[in-house]
């Protein structure tokens, strides 16, 4: 008998013991740590063949790596089950539990529990749980479970991570920061914890304060996996791309941080295609695929490898999309008729669970050829992406395809329904930049679709007598609008150096190669709904030369104070309104 990380007795052969035991603490850290070399358990059962423990942990292992090999671990495992501990016995039931065909989750999670509470410091069998609830749906059942070993573990490595992220994955944002920062306090190259925190800043709309704190933790990412690896620097470009940072760090971090984990001689693949895609579309959504028109082909010429189909919900949903967008319909009607044949065999209670995810990839497919009418039919007038987590993903990662519904909402004109569901999202986020751009295009009845179009507006021009189609929403606006004077102000920075501002137009004017910092400037803006007041002091932001880089945070600074400090004396909801924009633009890259 030997004693293993938790101190729990693991019956190994005498003679090889030692070795067997080490191989698999290194193979609990690794599962822990989102090693890359967790296939470390594969040398336990070299060094002991009759190892129940060791034989049941490479089993679930080659399960998603080398299935083939799976029968014969679990055989091995069987067949020695009668010496084994009663720690092993339970280990082994969970994980045949999970290995069996059309196996109930409900029943595989219940198995855990039982475990978890007469061994509570197996943190590797947490960590399982914790991975089945995730492809549940299920972060409530995450929580109790970390909840109910945290007590035994109050200061172990790795816990709090796990216990920040189904906290996260609640809305519980106070609570998981508490925990994820506790984290990381004990083990600061926690990758879970950083995670976590990433997780927390990004969605309250702390952009800066994320990219700096993981690109600091970058440098204990080398030993992760090609998923972990990558995954984390998806946070880090989804902050640059929403905190509107230059469009050029996104493609910077798709390219020589995601993208080029594939030269690594021991990277996975489709874990890297996952955040690959997952990314793309993000930057198809806000109207900037053709930066990444070259990678999209690529991405979805090697997803025709059918090796990478339905291994993944999530990574099948994204798949769709891309074979839509880049013409690949064949390759996508397979996919989509192979997941429907999966749900089909499914067990009733998980065929049920699994039709949301179906129509969600249904619904990705027609976005991605074009056809806006029919997957806003699939998803129906009260889709919400939080209700789809059973396809494997967290609420950042499925909140991509409300920012899709929102987008489709815009182009079939339906204003009203658009408003509201992004007011809603809103009171949850209530800082987050691209929402606030899309209010402000429905703020002045732009119609959006793959380019902008001017439908409701050009119909409302009419309405008051226009002589002619509009073509600036700001020319609109401050025609029937009710304004606002801001004055903005600054230091002269003085000389030939000072930042300009390439075509912003501003009430009737168009101030061309205007000097933003010469003197004070009053600017006339429409606050009729103050969600339009960011997508107009957007431009002026974007429009900087980039040879006045170093302005930026001035002029960034400038617009934000000059937004709250203008509208103070409105009303409460105009206040919150005009906090929340200016919010919007007070990072600096």
């Amino acid at each position: 008998m030997m004693l293993d990380r938790w101190g729990y007795e693991v019956n190994t052969a005498s003679a090889s013991s030692s070795s067997c035991i080490s191989s698999i603490n290194s193979y609990y850290h690794q599962v822990l740590s989102y090693g890359r070399k967790r296939d470390v358990i594969m040398e336990a059962v070299d060094a002991d063949p009759n190892c129940v423990l060791a034989n049941i942990l490479a089993a679930l292992f080659c399960s998603s790596h080398d299935p083939s090999r799976v029968p014969s671990l679990v055989h091995a495992a069987t067949s020695h089950l009668g010496k084994a501990t009663p720690y092993e016995k339970a280990v082994f039931e969970t994980i045949n539990c999970m290995l069996s065909p059309n196996r109930d989750d409900e029943v595989a999670v219940e198995l855990h529990s039982k475990l978890l509470k007469e061994f509570p410091k197996d943190l590797v069998s947490l960590k399982r749980a914790q991975v089945l609830c995730f492809y549940m749906g299920r972060a409530d059942l995450s929580l109790q479970l970390v909840q109910q070993v945290l007590p035994s573990n109050n200061q172990q490595d790795f816990v709090y991570g796990m216990l920040a992220f189904p906290l996260l994955e609640l809305g519980r944002m106070e609570d998981a920061e508490k925990a994820a920062k506790k984290g990381f306090q004990i083990n600061k190259e926690d990758p879970w914890s950083q995670h976590a925190l990433c997780h927390v800043y990004q969605y309250e709309c702390r952009f800066k304060e994320a990219v700096e704190f993981m690109e600091e933790c970058s440098k204990s990412w080398g030993p992760l996996s090609s998923f972990m690896n990558t995954h984390n620097w998806w946070h880090v470009a989804l902050c640059y791309l929403e905190g509107n940072a230059p469009f050029e760090k996104v493609c910077e971090i798709y390219e020589n941080r995601i993208w080029k984990e594939l030269d690594r001689i021991d990277a996975s693949p489709v874990e890297v295609y996952l955040n690959a895609v997952g990314l793309l579309l993000r930057v198809h959504v806000r109207g900037k695929i053709h930066f990444f028109e070259d990678y999209l082909k690529m991405l979805a010429g090697y997803l025709s490898d059918r090796a990478f189909w339905y291994l993944e919900w999530h990574l099948d949903l994204l798949t769709l999309w891309a074979f839509a967008c880049t013409g690949k319909t064949l390759e996508a009607r397979d996919l989509l008729e192979g997941l429907e044949s999966k749900v089909s065999m499914m067990n009733p209670k998980k065929r049920k669970l699994m039709k949301k995810g179906l129509t969600l990839a249904e619904a990705a497919y027609e976005y991605g050829r074009g056809d806006f009418t029919r997957a806003l039919e699939l998803l129906g007038p009260d889709f919400d992406a939080e209700s789809c987590k059973m396809v494997g993903a967290s609420g950042e990662q499925l909140d991509v395809f409300n920012e899709v519904w929102y987008v489709m909402l815009l182009d079939a004109g339906d204003a009203k329904k658009a408003i509201e569901v992004i007011e809603k999202q809103l009171k949850k986020r209530s800082g987050t930049p691209f929402l606030w751009r899309l209010l402000g295009i429905l703020d002045v009845g732009e119609a959006r679709s793959r380019k902008y179009r001017w439908r409701s507006l050009n119909e409302k021009s009419k309405s008051v007598g226009a002589s002619r189609t509009l073509k600036n929403p700001i020319f609109y606006a401050k025609r029937i609008g009710n304004f606002v004077k801001i004055n903005t102000t600054s230091e002269k920075s003085g000389g030939a150096g000072a930042p300009t501002v390439d075509d912003v137009y501003i009430g009737y004017r168009s101030m061309k190669r205007q000097n933003m910092v010469s003197k004070p400037s009053p600017i006339t803006y429409p606050v009729d709904n103050l969600s339009l007041v960011p997508f107009l002091f957007r431009p002026a932001v974007s429009n900087l030369s980039p040879n006045h880089s170093g302005h930026r945070k001035q002029a960034l600074q400038l617009l934000g104070r000059s937004i709250q400090h203008s509208l103070q004396s409105l009303s409460g909801q105009c206040t919150h309104r005009s906090k929340a924009a200016a919010s919007c633009y007070e990072q600096e890259w």
